[in-house]
């Protein structure tokens, strides 16, 4: 077990390298760059050519463009004077020690600036979790017990159709029929909280904050219920059909025992290995549409905007931390087969 775990953390190293170059790469090669845009505002013009503030505020000088010395001393600025492989090795070399810079268009520290994002993010992915796993393995177990009944059938039907509509379509109808939109004004649509959330008790704070969360979140997790629900029943089904569930029956063990001590403890294998990796990704995930939608400033909106901007040191300081953290917790995911079932092991494995 210990050479297997070894073993995967050594090969992290070059994983998270090669993903870290390939990214690096690619952003050479984008049009648009932080330079490009700094040079496009001091010469009066956005990045797409329009004309901007500095033209009409009479500092607009794209007649005569900025001299050679000005641009060097932008690229300079930026860190773009040295070779490519030098600046990637020195990105990488401050990476290591978690110092991901500044941000180029927020003027912030990367790590600030996460940090800042994180709660709507948490909150978003960590309520989705919960109502996920929390719903869909009572219905999963309830299906496969029930497998081809009226229930069944009707439960599979409504679950497809929630699967089938997309997060975006559904945040848009429950705000028009729960946001003022169109009937009824019940639920607040933007942020976390209301304006006057401090001047609450504890109490109401936290059923403000709950009140706020509850169509983010409806939108999210509708999607998510079919596949673990549907996996939940499968996995249960095949447990059932299996030859040590007739030996138990035919014992005289209750169907619960025969339920809940052996078919159970077997079936959830394949569901609560993921849990690992779930949990940790869920504190850090991000969803552009429903986070602007409900003008919820989180990861999601960051990451656009830092695409959008150019804001390479946002975009590549997130990638090495949030690919780190996805390594970390698929690893954490296999080896929780171990630990849910022992007669799991990584001899074979380690012995080639």
């Amino acid at each position: 077990m210990a050479a297997y775990i070894l073993r995967r953390i050594l090969l992290m190293i070059p994983t998270l390298f090669g993903i870290m170059l390939i990214t690096f790469t690619v952003t050479q090669f984008v049009p648009g760059g932080p330079v490009e845009r700094l040079i496009a505002e001091l010469e009066g013009r956005s990045a797409g050519g329009e004309v901007s503030v500095a033209a009409s505020s009479g500092i607009y000088q794209g007649d005569r463009g900025l001299d050679e010395e000005k641009i060097e001393q932008l690229k300079v600025l930026y860190g773009f004077d040295k070779p490519p492989v030098q600046r990637f090795l020195a990105m990488m070399k401050n990476y290591l020690m978690f110092d991901f810079g500044m941000s180029y268009y927020h003027h912030r520290s990367v790590v600030n600036l996460v940090i800042s994002k994180l709660p709507v993010s948490m909150s978003l992915g960590l309520w989705s979790f919960l109502i996920v796993y929390l719903t869909c393995i009572p219905l999963g177990i309830h299906k496969a017990i029930r497998d081809g009944s009226r229930f069944d059938m009707i439960s599979t039907s409504a679950i497809l159709v929630g699967y089938a509509i997309p997060g975006f379509v559904l945040a848009i109808l429950l705000i028009v029929l729960f946001g003022g939109g169109s009937f009824w004004k019940i639920f607040p649509l933007r942020g976390l909280v209301s304006d006057n959330w401090s001047e609450m008790n504890l109490m109401r704070q936290i059923l403000d904050y709950l009140w706020h969360m509850v169509l983010p979140i409806i939108s999210m997790t509708i999607g998510s219920l079919a596949v673990m629900t549907l996996l939940t029943k499968n996995s249960f089904l095949e447990e059932i059909r299996k030859q040590y569930v007739l030996t138990a029956r035919a014992k005289g063990l209750s169907e619960n025992k025969v339920l809940y001590k052996h078919i159970f403890r077997n079936a959830i294998i394949p569901i609560i290995t993921g849990f690992p990796g779930s949990f940790i990704t869920a504190f850090f995930t991000g969803s552009l549409l429903i986070e602007t939608i409900f003008s919820l400033d989180g990861m999601g909106l960051l990451a656009y905007d830092s695409i959008i901007n150019r804001d390479y040191p946002v975009v590549l300081g997130t990638l090495y931390f949030f690919t780190i953290i996805g390594l970390i917790s698929r690893l954490l995911s296999d080896l929780s087969y171990v630990v849910v079932d022992p007669r799991i092991t990584f001899e074979s494995v380690e012995s080639r």
